[in-house]
């Protein structure tokens, strides 16, 4: 792949740090929320992860999550 392509495309996943820039809250907000089940994200070992676009979405509707 090239480099102008390789910039071009957006990751789909974020971690906590990313997810945390992206709301714009601390990652001890986000680990918070995690434990207590109210933002959408999934763990794949030690890691967890959000889906760009769910995330996006979960911040559309006010942060409620379903």
């Amino acid at each position: 792949m090239h480099e102008t392509q390789q910039a071009t495309i957006q990751r789909q996943t974020l971690d906590v740090k990313q997810a945390a820039a992206l709301i714009g809250v601390s990652t001890t907000s986000i680990y918070q929320l995690c434990r207590e089940q109210k933002i959408p994200h999934i763990r794949v070992r030690a890691r967890i992860l959000f889906h760009r676009t769910v995330l996006e979405e979960w911040l559309r509707s006010g942060g409620v999550t379903a």
